[in-house]
């Protein structure tokens, strides 16, 4: 068995170990959303949203809440903590470059993010009926572009924070920020129009989701910014981490 795969098991066993990662990164996101569809009056069409349901056109936004959780709170924290613990500069006295435990932990977050992501749609789906996406390439590119952009951001945050805290409060206020523009405190078309049209290009593209989601194809734009900010805060991230 190869280190790496030694690796992403031993991250993966952490993390379903931890409580709070695995709570809310894996399961808070569809329990949220069906809590939402347990009240009556969201299960009902709506005149202010053209005639589509609450619970439908709120699943995109939970979504962003589950990528948001993993990539910007459980992986800057986890990476910022085994650089302040010493794992990191002992690693590379090893075979083992900590360059594997960083392709470790972004293995098994991408993963707990794939995984929320499901439960999300298929308990939409399965308990309220909610749509599948109606253009799933659309969606796909929309959602690897997106991914890309949040987890890249995380990285960043990882490379820069001394501590373990410090990692956790940079990174609080990018959450509280992409939770805002990505209609999760507040519904999207109850915001400012020109705040709404900020949060289209918001990592991680909760309008190209939402587009896709509804059938339509995503704007170009939306996706190139995302493709950007993931080059340029991963190109970022790896310049500046410090394993020390």
């Amino acid at each position: 068995m190869s280190a790496l795969l030694k690796l992403v098991q031993t991250e993966m066993r952490l993390f379903v170990r931890d409580p709070v990662s695995f709570t809310l990164g894996l399961l808070l996101p569809a329990v949220l959303l069906i809590g939402l569809g347990a009240v009556p009056i969201l299960r009902e069409p709506s005149p202010d949203m053209d005639g589509v349901r609450f619970i439908d056109y709120f699943a995109p936004s939970v979504i962003v809440m589950s990528v948001a959780v993993i990539g910007l709170t459980s992986l800057p924290a986890v990476m910022a903590g085994y650089r302040e613990q010493g794992i990191l500069r002992r690693m590379q006295t090893t075979p083992v470059h900590p360059v594997k435990l960083l392709a470790a932990q972004l293995i098994v977050n991408l993963l707990a993010a794939l995984v929320a992501t499901v439960l999300v749609v298929v308990s939409g789906r399965l308990v309220f009926d909610v749509p599948l996406p109606g253009n799933p390439f659309g969606f796909a590119v929309a959602f690897v572009l997106g991914i890309g952009a949040v987890f890249a951001l995380g990285m960043l945050v990882a490379a820069v924070a001394p501590t373990a805290r410090a990692a956790s409060g940079i990174a609080t206020v990018l959450f509280m920020t992409v939770m805002f523009f990505g209609g999760v405190y507040l519904p999207r078309f109850m915001l400012p129009e020109a705040v709404a049209r900020i949060g289209d290009y918001v990592p991680p593209g909760v309008q190209s989701l939402l587009d896709t989601w509804n059938g339509d194809a995503p704007d170009v734009v939306q996706l190139l910014v995302l493709a950007a900010v993931a080059l340029a805060a991963g190109a970022g991230a790896a310049r500046m981490f410090k394993w020390e």
